[in-house]
């Protein structure tokens, strides 16, 4: 999973200068954290609250697909609630002032939205996949396999945060006699029982959730581009151009970082110079990472194809008829409709139905 950084609070080992040994400074981070963190917190709270309130209570006819935006959206508001003490962490010079246990939760939290959301987008990715390439297949779905595949990745989710709650302490003494949390750890903890850990996460984390996003999705841009509604075509290929940006802009930086950083770490890596600036960029990335959940509801705007959430402030007014399956995301139902008139079917049924 995309939690890598989990390992770091693996060990029950305490370290008097953990990021003063390989002389690792970035001061520039007492005030970056505070500030991304502080607009996270705002804007991230505001907007997936607002966005699970729509997608559960207020837009109808949802696809069973929105099982994977809805929990998304749970996953970023335990992110945002976890910011406040990482605010008061980093304000006070990386100082945790809250005690073992609290470390240990808002920590894991931490990474699990990471982890998870990730995951989500990956969902999403195979789903629109199967959605645009494979129609038929796609209209057999069930809403029990999404809620399956959900449950699934919250289980593995917090069989990793409850071994690493109940397992030991999570913080240690840091730098200028202060009390770090997650972090700090010495080469002989990266070394022996974090490698596993990072390797794993590195594998079903970030190669493979991004292998599944970099090739699914040009090949749903390049079968929409077939579509002729200028409008749905325009819609889908907005949805797939900002799932890529958020993977490119937020994801993809931080877990390149972050493998610099473990080989850093196990000292693969051992170019003073080079490890400052590892260090340095590892500080940046983690809090670009944070950036998701403010950008995630605009996929849950681009992706709704219900008037409500579109028009929400604005009188309701009715469309022209169109034929349209349980799912419109990337405008599949054209798609549909046309392999059913080329096998000369006037009455298209299966799943596709008439709306207004």
């Amino acid at each position: 999973m995309a939690g890598s950084s989990w390992a770091e609070g693996v060990s029950n080992e305490t370290v008097a200068n953990g990021s003063s040994e390989l002389g690792l400074e970035a001061d520039f981070q007492y005030s970056l954290f505070p500030v991304i963190y502080s607009i996270v917190f705002v804007l991230g709270l505001v907007e997936n609250l607002v966005a699970l309130y729509l997608l559960s209570c207020r837009v109808k006819h949802v696809s069973h697909s929105y099982v994977y935006m809805i929990n998304l959206a749970l996953a970023d508001i335990l992110f945002v609630c976890v910011l406040p003490f990482k605010i008061h962490y980093h304000l006070n010079q990386n100082n945790w002032l809250f005690g073992d246990m609290a470390c240990r939760v808002t920590g894991t939290l931490y990474y699990i939205n990471i982890c998870l959301s990730i995951a989500f987008f990956t969902c999403i990715c195979v789903d629109r996949y199967i959605a645009v390439l494979h129609p038929f297949t796609y209209i057999q779905i069930k809403v029990g396999h999404y809620v399956g595949v959900v449950t699934v990745l919250w289980v593995l989710a917090l069989s990793v945060t409850v071994p690493l709650i109940l397992g030991g302490p999570l913080h240690n003494s840091g730098v200028r006699n202060t009390v770090a949390c997650f972090e700090n750890f010495t080469t002989t903890s990266w070394t022996s029982r974090m490698a596993p850990y990072n390797i794993l996460a590195l594998v079903f984390g970030f190669v493979i959730p991004f292998s599944i996003i970099l090739i699914s999705y040009p090949l749903i841009a390049k079968r929409i581009s077939r579509i002729k509604r200028s409008f749905r075509k325009r819609k889908a290929l907005s949805t797939i151009y900002l799932i890529l940006v958020i993977c490119t802009l937020c994801f993809l930086p931080y877990h390149l970082t972050h493998l610099l950083y473990f080989l850093m770490r196990i000292q693969v890596i051992q170019n003073e110079s080079f490890t400052n600036l590892i260090y340095k960029l590892r500080r940046v990335t983690l809090a670009l990472v944070s950036f998701n959940c403010c950008l995630n509801p605009l996929l849950y705007y681009f992706t709704s194809s219900d008037k409500q959430w579109h028009f929400n402030f604005r009188l309701r007014f009715r469309s022209k008829t169109v034929f349209t399956i349980s799912d419109q995301k990337f405008g599949e139902s054209s798609y549909v409709y046309k392999l059913h008139q080329r096998h000369g079917n006037k009455n298209p049924r299966d799943g596709i139905n008439r709306s207004t």
